[in-house]
Formats: structure tokens, sequence, C-alpha cells
């Protein structure tokens, strides 16, 4: 290639080179729910909702599935001569980054608030997207944001965060090691924000001295979108883009990432720019090369330079995109990200023979509270929580449906939702967020650019739960959203809560399947539930202290992990295989598990880690290890679990793991230690160094 050639392969927007048989391609793709943009895919409930399934096997099942949709797609697109925007078939996906702060709007993009949970639904995400092929690449995944981001959006661009090594070390980094250690994801995206004064895509200690030398990655890297602008243009860490490029790559960037919406014209700008840096010397031809060799190497392990016939992945036809069989899946997964917060006198199930019930909220028949509507703007049939009971329930039952509220503002129909509920046996209300108020910035509108400034509904659907609980009727509370959102129990008559998350295409109907018992709920939250927000550090404040399950001491509203059932489980006969642990040791935990219940059922057997004894910050307790089991009624079994000496390590205040000599609480049951009585603790001696 000649320089100018290169330089045009540098950016996302790669052009073709025809002498050189080279296509066009656009690196830039998005796949959190189901393959973005430009066309139809199969919608799985948001990430968050993924990750409240606690269940890798299943999460690595509708990755598989996204990325198989996604090469009958480009392929598709292929073969009708199309190379365009959002065709290609590398995906900014999974997003790994952790929910210090339920007021991040693109929390619900993320697995949540822990980096063991986030690191192992990451792998199981990255896994199933590239696949496990000898020689070829399904998709290629791309972990992101690197690194520390979660907010606030409206700052994104130009925020300089600062953060201790600990903190680093000890939540911010170790998804990104177990990642890349155990997933081998193709790519990563570097973030927009700078970190302790450096812009991240021009960061040469995390892209470089981290992430290629400390963690071992051998990838590309790709900016975010619009990052290289930001470098000059918002963090003034760079007079120009042609600067601003040159100190990307040589801090390990490999593909520019322009802002999305840049226009041809800008994205000629932006190469001239790059040319003009090339010819005063600030950046080389070996740097491009370097960083070509990186792009081109995954490009060809796409197989993109291969006979068509010679790789496995071309030939999926583009019927399975939104089949039966894909939708079936949505729908399992929906179900299994369910979570069950309140069930007072067991009022869920419901019993299929009531005779009337009152449907009622601004999400009850809004297809836009199962997805992310701006990622995915040419969606499949969606079916609504309406839809859903509809469905389910017999011709006998009378179904009645008034909104009651807007998502923001009344509506005139709250006269009629009153009306409704009054005459109905019992009332489904459906409330909560969409992508229309939470959300990336960019794409939604609000002062906050994405973000919530508050845990709690918004007023008009404070007024219209307010006005549907004097009624007196059983109530059984539906929450639509991606994050926390605040229900104060003591103040409404609510007999039931259960958390849908965004729940995908299927998502009415797993609902369905779970208020009538079809499906019995195992869901755990993946973040904290919070009373507000003033419980909270500032929200530009990236310390861990007062954060998350890990290091929050004051009163919440539900706790992370927490997700109730239908049937009972009970724990025993926890058994360690030895008294204590040192350096390069292992050790096995075991229990047993019975469903004593009525109804057989899965459940999230979690594993925690305490100690007190340590002489620095160290986080209250730790998730360290889970499993999603199935277990008829009357039935037991017994799990059992590995731990390895560098699960008791602490992160010291220099950001060093090290195995201290002392004691360590080891937890097994279905939630945190301290929020039920249905725990086995164990005690282990730690024998340092």
């Amino acid at each position: 290639m000649t320089i100018e050639e290169k330089i045009t392969q540098i950016f996302n927007i790669s052009t073709d080179i025809e002498r050189l048989n080279i296509p066009k391609y656009d690196w830039r793709g998005e796949a959190l729910q189901g393959v973005a943009f430009v066309d139809i895919s199969t919608i799985f409930p948001q990430v968050i909702g993924m990750s409240a399934t606690f269940d890798v096997d299943l999460i690595q099942k509708v990755a598989e599935v996204i990325s198989k949709e996604a090469r009958a797609r480009h392929h598709e697109f292929i073969r009708r001569g199309k190379r365009d925007r959002w065709m290609g078939i590398t995906f900014s996906t999974p997003n790994i980054n952790i929910v210090r702060d339920p007021r991040w709007g693109r929390g619900q993009e993320t697995f949540g608030e822990d980096p063991y949970l986030t690191g192992s639904m990451g792998i199981a995400f990255i896994k199933g997207l590239q696949g496990s092929h000898p020689k070829y690449l399904r998709v290629s995944a791309e972990a992101k944001h690197f690194a520390v981001h979660s907010g606030p959006e409206k700052k994104r661009h130009e925020i300089d965060i600062h953060v201790s090594k600990k903190d680093f070390y000890e939540t911010y980094l170790p998804a990104f090691e177990m990642c890349v250690k155990e997933a081998n994801p193709e790519g990563i995206m570097s973030a927009y924000n700078r970190l302790n004064g450096v812009p991240c895509s021009a960061s040469k200690l995390l892209l470089q001295d981290i992430l290629r030398e400390e963690l071992g990655f051998d990838g590309y890297v790709i900016s975010d979108g619009g990052a290289i602008r930001d470098i000059h243009k918002y963090h003034h860490y760079a007079e120009n883009y042609g600067e601003a490029t040159a100190l990307a790559l040589k801090a390990g960037c490999d593909i520019m990432n322009p802002f999305n919406l840049a226009t041809k014209v800008k994205l000629k700008r932006y190469r001239r720019s790059v040319m003009k840096a090339f010819n005063e010397g600030l950046i080389t031809e070996d740097l491009l090369d370097k960083a070509l060799k990186r792009t081109y190497r995954v490009r060809f392990k796409l197989g993109m330079f291969d006979p068509p016939e010679k790789v496995p992945f071309t030939q999926i036809p583009y019927k399975v995109i939104n089949s039966k069989e894909h939708r079936d899946l949505a729908r399992e997964a929906a179900s299994k990200a369910m979570v069950l917060l309140k069930n007072d006198d067991d009022m869920l199930p419901l019993d299929d023979k009531i005779n009337s019930i009152a449907i009622i909220g601004p999400n009850a028949d809004e297809p836009k509270a199962h997805y992310y509507p701006h990622y995915y703007s040419n969606p499949p049939e969606i079916i609504t929580m309406l839809n859903g009971i509809k469905n389910k329930v017999k011709k006998t039952t009378k179904i009645s449906y008034a909104k009651g509220s807007e998502l923001t503002t009344p509506s005139d129909s709250l006269s009629k939702a009153i009306e409704l509920a009054e005459k109905s046996d019992m009332i489904i209300l459906v409330l909560g967020l969409n992508g229309e108020i939470e959300g990336e910035e960019g794409y939604v509108l609000n002062e906050l650019r994405g973000d919530r400034e508050s845990l709690e509904l918004p007023q008009a659907q404070k007024e219209l739960l307010r006005k549907i609980s004097d009624t007196d009727k059983p109530i059984v509370l539906i929450l639509t959203g991606g994050s926390a959102i605040n229900i104060d129990l003591e103040d409404y008559n609510l007999s039931a809560i259960l958390h849908s998350w965004y729940s995908g295409c299927e998502g009415g109907n797993a609902v369905a399947d779970v208020l009538f018992g079809d499906f019995n709920p195992a869901g755990k939250l993946p973040i904290t539930f919070y009373k507000s927000v003033d419980q909270l550090p500032d929200y530009d404040n990236y310390s861990m202290i007062n954060r998350t399950y890990r290091y929050y001491k004051g009163q919440i509203l539900f706790p992370f992990g927490f997700g109730l059932s239908y049937t009972e489980f009970t724990f025993k006969n926890l058994e360690l295989s030895s008294e204590s642990i040192s350096e390069e040791g292992s050790l096995s935990v075991s229990c047993e598990i019975c469903n004593t219940g009525k109804y057989d059922g899965e459940e999230v057997i979690e594993l925690y880690l305490s100690r007190s004894d340590i002489p620095y910050q160290n986080p209250i307790r730790e998730l360290k290890r889970f499993k999603r089991i199935y277990l008829e009624r009357g039935k037991s079994r017994r799990v059992k679990f590995r731990l390895n000496s560098n699960d008791f390590h602490t992160i010291n205040m220099d950001g060093s793991g090290v195995l201290e000599s002392g004691k360590v609480k080891i937890a097994i049951g279905n939630g945190q230690p301290t929020f039920t009585d249905k725990k086995l603790i164990g005690t282990i001696k730690i024998i340092g160094k």
C-alpha cells in the first residue's frame, strides 16, 4: 500500500483499494441485545437483564445466536453488493464497565456493579460471539470501554477521572483482565474520558503497558466514536486531529473511530489532517504498519480474503434472523432475567381462574419498554406486556387496559385507569423507565443526556401509582428499566413486584409465563437498589468508598444478589476441603441445597468472601463464585466450588494483590450473607508470605 492508502485503512470506515482487491469495510457494529441498526434482528433482554440470569451458559448461547444472525446479515448484504455503515462483523460488545452509580443511564448496557460477575458474563458473551473454530472467527468482539468509564454522560467527552491504584486494580480492571486472559477478545474499545490526566485513547500506560504487556492482549484497539477528536477538541491534549491521531497510534490505538455521524467531507478532512501529521514527522510508516498488521490479522481471521466456500459461516441462511428458534431463546432469557422483588402472601403465581384483570401503565403496551430504541431502529415484532398477558389468560378472563399516564407526564386516561381498577378483581401495573429517559449521550435528549437525576419514578407515574394503590385492590407491579428504581414499599399497597428490565422481543410472553407460574423466577439483582441518590457520593467521584454492595454501609431497598422464588430452598452441610490456604493452594467448598417448597424451580447459589482484619480499605464482602441450578421439589443436590489462592488476595493501596495472613469468612446461600438467614458460613485461615 501507498502511504495514502495506509492512512485510509486506519479509520473505522476503511475505503476500498481496488488494485489490491481490498473491499470497503466499516468496523463499527453494536450487538448488545442483538445485531443493531440497519436491519431486523432477534432482540434479547438488555445486558443488565442478561446479567440478572446469573447463567453463563445461557448468555453464551445468546451471544452465539447474535453472531450467527450477524453473519447471515453480513453475507446477505454482500450478495446484494452492499458494504455500508453498520454492515460488518466486528462489534463493540460487550460493555464490561462497572456500574459504580445508578444514575448512569448507560449502566443498562453493562453486567452490573460487581467485577467478578461482570467478568464472568463478559467471558461467556465474548466466547459466544467469536466461536471456537480453530481457524476462523464467527465475529470479532471488542470489550469496552477501556478504562474506568461510567458517566456522567454529559461530561464523557471532557471529564478527567482520577482513581487510586487500589480502586483501579480492585474494581475497574478485573473484568477486562478476566476477559482478555480467558476469552481472548480480538478487539478492545478505548474510552472517551481522561484517566488521571491522560486521554484513554492516547494513553500508553493503558493501551500498551497495562493492556498489552501486563494483561497480554494481542489484538487491535478501536477508539470510541469521536474519542480521537476529543483528544484535541475537549481534552486540549493535542493541537489538531492529526496530532491527536499521532498520539493515539503511538499509545497503541489502531483504528481511529470518528464520531458516528461524521460526513464523508469530515472523513476526508480527518485523513488530510493525518497525512499532514505524517509529512511533519509526527507519524511514521512503521507506526501505520504496526496498526494495520493488527487490524488486517483479524480481517484474515474473519475470512474476508478467502473464498466464501472455505469459510464455515458464509452460508448461514438469512432466514435464521428472528426465527422461531431464536425468539424462543429470547423468551427463555427474558424469563430467566425476571427478578421477583416482593410476593406477599404468595400473590404470585396468579390463579388462571381470575375473572377480570386491569392492566394499567405507560409501559404496559409500549414496545420501547423492551429494548434500546436508538440502537434497534428496525425492531422485529415486540410482544408487549398487554399482549403477552392476553396470550396467556383464558378467553373467559376479562382484560381491560388504560395507560393512566404517559412516561413522564400526566394523561387524560387517569380517570379511566382508576375506573377499570375499581371494577377488576386485580391490577397489573406496569411502570418504570425506557430508553427515552435513560441511555447513552447523543441518543437521549434530556437535560442530563441520558443519566438520571433521581432514583424515583417520574412524578406522573408516582401519581398514578398512588391513585391505583388507593383502590385497595390486589396489585402486581411490573417494573421496566435498566437501573435501580426506588419504590417506597411502606407507602403503597403492592402485593408483588417483578422487575422485568428491558426484556426483548418476547418480553411480554416471558412476563406472562412468570406471572401465571409457567416459569418460576430465579433472577437476582446485579446492582444495588438504593433508597435515594442522597445516600451516594458525588456522581463525578470515582472512589469506591460507599459505593456498590462491596463498600456501601447504609440502608437499602433491595441488595445486590437478591431475588425471590415461588418455592423454598434450604442450604446445609457446608464442607471445606481444608482449614487453611497458602500461596499456590486451592480450596474446595461445597454444600447441599434442597428444594423444600411446593414448586420445581431454579436457584442461584452465591459464594461470598468477607474479612475485616485488613489494615487498609477492603470490601465488606465480595462475590467469588455463583451457579444457577434446577431442582425439582423435594430434591436435593450437592454443589461444589473450587477457589484458588488468588481469590483470597486483597488489593493494597499500591494496587498490588497480596495474600495477607488472617481469617476469611466464606458464605454460601441465595444472596449476600447479611440479608437473609439462609446462609452457611465457614472460616478459613490464610497463611500469607
